[in-house]
């Protein structure tokens, strides 16, 4: 017999703990000879990231015990490390500079020491064919600069630390791409106000290699300012063909230069916004085939591995007659681990979970509230628990989970976060509200000019759908976000009654103050999704949540990291310090030493634990595990 407990205090056995104890996040995983390589950060220990490598059955950690491979380029970083010929080239985030490490160990620093700490930063790297240059995204934070100044760079792999620019003007640059031959050099660029998923052009020169690098004149060969067209992940094929992703025509799909017709033309879009580097969603067979995965209504889908619904990072290497297929996977039930060929040569941790509490959510589809004609869709994972029930007649309370980017979307695969909200009761539905990636630029661009409107209303028509619909307690609705997620979460406390209590982790409060004290990346992307600044104030002060503080009157909590660069503590600190003076219900945690997203496995729990007791305060139910 099954037991039955109120929804909200359900005994689980994911504890804050388990999410962290013995986790790792993978990425970028890079094949070379007979080696696979990648990244795994690890809360235990901070945050660090670790590049391991896979040979003959065998990972090893190759990175010294002290090093934390990790770019702070964009801040956001990615792109963090690359491998040629056993050798991997790296950035340590201790002090941003450039290393090399060979097979026996010896670490060597590429990049030169500068004036002030983290100053020349370091991401995307490539080797040439002749293995003498690495050419990176270089980022100098000199002083008396407006803002940093970004370039394409060339540094020499004999470590003589000195760095050769090989393309600038732009403000930003991304992938640069030796031809198989080493003849021709590609990149992207792209400049304020857009982003990379906005308007970017792809060039390519040729190049000399010797002593020196010697870059021709460029060429254009896809997209420009006026195009209408975001460029991504340009790649040479084996042939020395020219291939870049393209949403020229809506969605991201595979083109080849001097084609106008995509060479891969597949259901649902191949691609993702590029707000990290190193990403990669295709790639080369030695054959000249292509092997992608793509996102189809939500989930993503590679064929090669149809039992799995989220990856990271494909990429190929070896002969026609010995292809080597690798990446990182993840399914509903499973956390990431990395194949190459079929195998899995990092397996994911053995969580020894009941599988009913890993059922797969259902997708679900509604209308936008305000444009009928626009379908909206969203993943609705019910509570799920194999030997606990709900009080016949009760519903539970459901929390909408509204993703950060906004450019984002709802993660198809194993998020031990979610679980463990619905291991307990609650209910839980991952938004793609108008402007979510995966459905195209159409949709991708139709939050532009309608943040913190758009977005939130699809958030609360999902809430009300699933309310409508009986499965949820429409009077414990709940909305819970982080950094543009965070906005969302406070504009619909602040313009809407739908929901109970919200979450907003290091979230925007002031627009008008982060159009003005932000980093580079992100510096004019409001001038796209609400309008060009100052110009448009008067919009952003519409927009601003601490400016409507009539609206709240639900409890709150916060949550902050001390050294956030991209959202500033100062935004969680004002809407705190004014909703306290009005007298509303709020709980607020700054965390020492986290910047945007948590990385800390001490910093998880704690937030975890007061989040569950605020929601259990809120809802009207103690949860069945003691809180700190």
């Amino acid at each position: 017999m099954a037991a039955v407990a109120p929804f909200g205090s359900w005994e689980s056995p994911l504890s804050p703990q388990t999410l962290v104890s013995g986790a790792v996040r993978i990425s970028e995983v890079v094949p070379d000879g007979d080696a696979v390589w990648w990244a795994e950060s690890r809360p235990e220990e901070g945050g660090r990231s670790a590049l391991m490598r896979w040979r003959d059955g065998t990972a090893t950690e190759i990175t010294p015990p002290e090093a934390n491979v990790r770019t702070r380029v964009h801040e956001y970083g990615g792109g963090a490390w690359w491998i040629h010929d056993g050798i991997a080239f790296y950035v340590d985030d201790s002090d941003q500079r450039l290393r090399s490490i060979t097979p026996a160990g010896d670490v060597a620093v590429l990049s030169p020491e500068p004036a002030t700490p983290r100053a020349l930063r370091f991401a995307d790297m490539r080797v040439s064919p002749d293995g003498r240059w690495v050419v990176s995204i270089g980022e100098e934070h000199a002083e008396g600069t407006p803002e940093p100044i970004n370039r394409v760079v060339a540094l020499s792999t004999a470590a003589d630390q000195i760095i050769h620019v090989v393309a600038e003007g732009h403000d930003f640059y991304q992938s640069p791409r030796f031809s198989p031959d080493g003849s021709q050099l590609c990149w992207t660029a792209w400049d304020h106000p857009n982003m990379p998923w906005d308007d970017t052009v792809l060039y390519c020169a040729e190049v000399t290699l010797g002593d020196t690098v010697e870059v021709g004149p460029a060429r254009i060969v896809a997209g420009g300012v006026t195009a209408g067209e975001a460029v991504v992940q340009p790649e040479w094929s084996p042939d020395g063909r020219l291939h870049f992703g393209s949403d020229r025509n809506d969605r991201w799909q595979i083109f080849v230069e001097g084609d106008d017709e995509p060479v891969l033309d597949v259901a649902g879009e191949v691609g993702y916004p590029p707000w990290v580097f190193g990403l990669s969603r295709y790639a080369f067979l030695p054959s000249g085939e292509i092997v992608a995965a793509r996102f189809v209504d939500g989930v993503e889908v590679l064929d090669q591995s149809p039992e799995y619904t989220a990856f990271n990072t494909i990429r190929t290497s070896g002969t026609v007659d010995a292809p080597v297929i690798s990446y990182g996977a993840a399914s509903w039930s499973a956390e990431a681990t990395v194949i190459a060929n079929g195998e899995v040569i990092r397996a994911p941790r053995s969580l020894g979970l009941d599988p009913g509490f890993l059922t797969a959510p259902e997708v679900i589809r509604f209308p936008a509230s305000n444009n009928p004609a626009t379908e909206v869709s969203a993943l609705f994972f019910a509570p799920a628990h194999p030997t606990t029930n709900g009080p016949e007649g009760e519903r539970p309370p459901l929390i909408v989970l509204a993703h950060g980017g906004p450019t984002s979307a709802a993660r198809s695969e194993l998020k031990l976060e979610r679980r463990f909200w619905t291991s307990r009761g609650f209910a839980v539905v991952d938004v793609n509200y108008r402007g979510s990636s995966g459905f195209g630029r159409r949709y991708r661009k139709a939050l532009d000019g309608h943040w913190g409107i758009a977005d939130v209303q699809d958030c609360v028509a999902a809430a009300q759908f699933l309310a409508d619909r009986g499965d949820v307690d429409p009077d414990r609705l709940l909305i819970r976000g982080g950094s543009a997620g965070g906005f969302t979460v406070l504009s619909a406390l602040a313009f809407h009654d739908t929901f109970a209590a919200g979450a907003s982790s290091y979230g925007v409060a002031d627009l008008t103050a982060l159009a003005e004290d932000t980093h580079k990346f992100e510096s004019r992307y409001l001038d796209n999704l609400v309008g060009p600044y100052p110009e448009a104030r008067e919009i952003y002060e519409q927009r601003s949540p601490i400016n409507h503080l009539d609206g709240f009157d639900k409890p709150m909590i916060v949550l902050q990291g001390s050294e956030d660069e991209i959202v500033p503590p100062a935004q969680s600190r004002m809407i705190v310090a004014a909703l306290e003076a009005r007298g509303v219900p709020v709980v607020y945690l700054e965390f020492e030493g986290e910047q945007h997203g948590f990385r800390k496995a001490e910093t998880v729990i704690a937030a975890l634990e007061a989040e569950l007791g605020f929601f259990g305060s809120v809802c009207g139910f103690t949860p069945a595990s003691p809180l700190d």
